[in-house]
């Protein structure tokens, strides 16, 4: 068997229509997995789930917001009924631009809805099958989790949170063979970047797409191929020994910066 293989496997992908999510389920479905999108944007998740059966693959699209527990249940039970869940990955977030005055507390609750509770819902919908004979949760942090970043005030308390779950799930779950790692992208090169400088600096999109590139180190914007990379390796049998470990893919931006 290839390295990296998930023949067999059952991957629930979250935000897995766009971005990050959309190369990390086409990534997936290459490598052999069943892959169940649950996306907010059913144009985005049927779209994706045509290309990758288009190459063979195997992809289901579930429409979902991942906020309400209620439907996250009932969509993961549906899953869990046919298939074993063998690998969660918890990609689906939002984001805000604001300091703590220009943070609402209708922000906060978006926020909190979707990249806490969202992260939780699903773990917590999982979980109770995985401990069968094991499994691997991965969730998608932040550098906006381990450094100070100007203007992201409620987005990187919640990617806090995401770490500090990631680390209590892999703690608790041990003795069960679940294991569960994050992973902290630095700015990756998606259409949301895209839209953000067409919304906040028309006329100067190719200036300001330079000047974003160069606050990482190594001088560009990650790929989110690159991100799909990593987060293959972390859900593999091959990294069978890590878990409870957050990986930054972030150009050296935590550890070069200043």
């Amino acid at each position: 068997m290839e390295l990296f293989s998930l023949e067999n496997k059952t991957a629930i992908i979250t935000g897995g229509a766009s971005g990050i999510g959309e190369a990390i389920s086409k990534k997936f479905a290459a490598r052999g997995a069943r892959v169940h999108i649950l996306e907010f944007n059913a144009e985005n998740g049927e779209k994706v789930v045509r290309e990758i059966t288009a190459n063979g693959g195997k992809a289901v699209f579930h429409a979902c917001d991942v906020s309400d527990n209620q439907q996250v249940s009932r969509i993961i039970a549906s899953i869990g009924e046919e298939q074993y869940i063998d690998i969660l990955v918890n990609n689906a977030g939002i984001a805000h631009v604001g300091n703590l005055e220009g943070t609402a507390e209708s922000d906060m609750d978006r926020i909190y809805n979707v990249n806490i509770k969202g992260v939780y819902n699903c773990m917590h919908a999982v979980i109770g099958k995985m401990k069968q004979k094991g499994g691997v949760i991965l969730n998608m942090a932040s550098i906006a989790s381990s450094v100070g970043i100007s203007d992201r005030f409620a987005y990187s308390m919640s990617k806090g949170a995401v770490f500090t779950m990631t680390l209590s799930v892999a703690k608790d779950y041990l003795g069960q063979g679940i294991r569960c790692n994050s992973i902290s992208p630095a700015r990756i090169h998606t259409p949301f970047v895209d839209g953000f400088i067409a919304k906040n600096y028309p006329g100067k999109e190719a200036e300001m797409f330079e000047k974003l590139s160069q606050t990482q180190p190594i001088g560009r914007m990650g790929k989110p191929e690159e991100v799909a990379n990593l987060a293959l390796y972390l859900c593999s049998d091959e990294a069978s020994f890590i878990t409870g470990t957050d990986f930054p893919i972030d150009g050296g931006y935590i550890k070069l910066n200043g």
